[in-house]
């Protein structure tokens, strides 16, 4: 069996949900050949380039815009436009699918999908379609040729009800969860991790991502920062920069202005993410939609910061309505919420009990089996 899995490069979570899936299907399956491809760069690599740099300055720079071109892409003039554009880019596909001659089509990217589909209502191709929705929040540019898709996979019921009433058939949709690594499913060494990080097994610890290599919100990311070092002086605090090099020189600088160097430890990009977590108590981040699933894997409540507007904030909203996040907006006062979150222990745990029933810790194997077994 031939199966192509198709990412584009609009953020890391398409991509690391592509490899999830990727490394289930090879580790589990026999008599399988898997592909992973980036389809935008197979088409075009000029678009590709163009398109994600604009993202990522967008996301960096103008937030807003990237929310308005994410709200505008429902419905209108610019759905139109993105639907019509991925049926020219198409016609390059075709070509790596006649030559690949794939069985399964399985896309994190709703690029991918909108291209497969329409060359399979053309009938240029016949394989079977598969969705990976990649947030905890509807977009209806997922759905664009749902009559040629067969499978859609969710992040929870509520967007399973949401895409019945869009007309799609309930047999198609899964709320297995988005995908997982199986590092998140692993039994950790706390005490060895924490000994090796020289720190106390009976304090709270906080994970707090910076944001990484774009560096989003990155003067109000270090005034939060800044309002934890401030207020837990009794926690400790495992602080992400990622790739981003003035953002772990702002984290280091407040360290040092509060003599905290024996309670927080500062970081680049770490792989050690499923580690960190089993350690922590409480992940402080934006809600991006792979993040997310990692920490309710963790059974990590969340204060969510700087969403980008649009899949982000959706996302936000979702946690916040279901008692997981705290979200720290714009011109909140973070020592406030700080003391409101951490003044009633039982806040904290609820939250923790919270993720449970949103947490879908078998997602990828569970999409595999779906997938391999219809």
């Amino acid at each position: 069996m031939k199966i192509l899995i198709f990412y584009a490069s609009y953020g890391g979570g398409h991509l690391n949900a592509a490899k999830s899936i990727n490394n289930c299907l090879t580790a589990n399956y026999k008599n399988i050949d898997v592909e992973l491809i980036d389809c935008m760069k197979y088409v075009n690599k000029t678009i590709e380039k163009m398109t994600t740099t604009a993202y990522n300055q967008m996301a960096k720079k103008a937030p807003w815009a990237w929310g308005k071109i994410y709200a505008d892409s429902q419905k209108g003039p610019l759905a139109h436009i993105s639907s019509r554009s991925n049926k020219f880019l198409a016609i390059k596909l075709l070509r790596l699918l006649r030559e690949k001659q794939p069985d399964l089509i399985i896309s994190t990217h709703p690029f991918g999908s909108q291209m497969c589909s329409y060359l399979k209502r053309k009938g240029k191709i016949h394989a079977k379609i598969a969705t990976i929705m990649t947030d905890f929040a509807p977009h209806d540019q997922w759905l664009v040729g749902s009559d040629f898709t067969d499978f859609y996979f969710v992040a929870h019921e509520k967007m399973k009800e949401y895409l019945i009433e869009k007309g799609i058939s309930e047999n198609k949709i899964f709320a297995t969860g988005i995908p997982l690594s199986n590092r998140f499913l692993k039994t950790y060494d706390r005490e060895k991790i924490f000994s090796e990080l020289n720190l106390k097994p009976d304090k709270k610890t906080i994970l707090f991502f910076g944001g990484g290599e774009f560096g989003l919100g990155k003067t109000r990311t270090v005034e939060i920062f800044e309002g934890f070092v401030k207020y837990c002086t009794d926690m400790q605090i495992l602080a992400i920069a990622g790739k981003n090099e003035k953002m772990k020189l702002a984290f280091e600088k407040v360290v040092s202005n509060y003599n905290a160097k024996d309670r927080i430890i500062v970081f680049e990009y770490t792989t050690q993410v499923p580690e960190f977590m089993s350690i922590s108590d409480l992940v402080v981040t934006k809600p991006g939609g792979l993040t997310t699933t990692e920490s309710l894997a963790s059974n990590l409540p969340m204060i969510i910061i700087n969403p980008i507007p649009g899949q982000e904030e959706e996302n936000a909203e979702f946690l916040e309505n279901n008692g997981i996040a705290v979200w720290i907006k714009k011109d909140d006062d973070v020592i406030e919420i700080l003391e409101n979150l951490f003044s009633n222990p039982e806040t904290l745990n609820k939250m923790k009990k919270n993720t449970k029933k949103l947490a879908k810790l078998h997602s990828t194997q569970d999409i595999c089996d779906i997938l391999l077994n219809n």
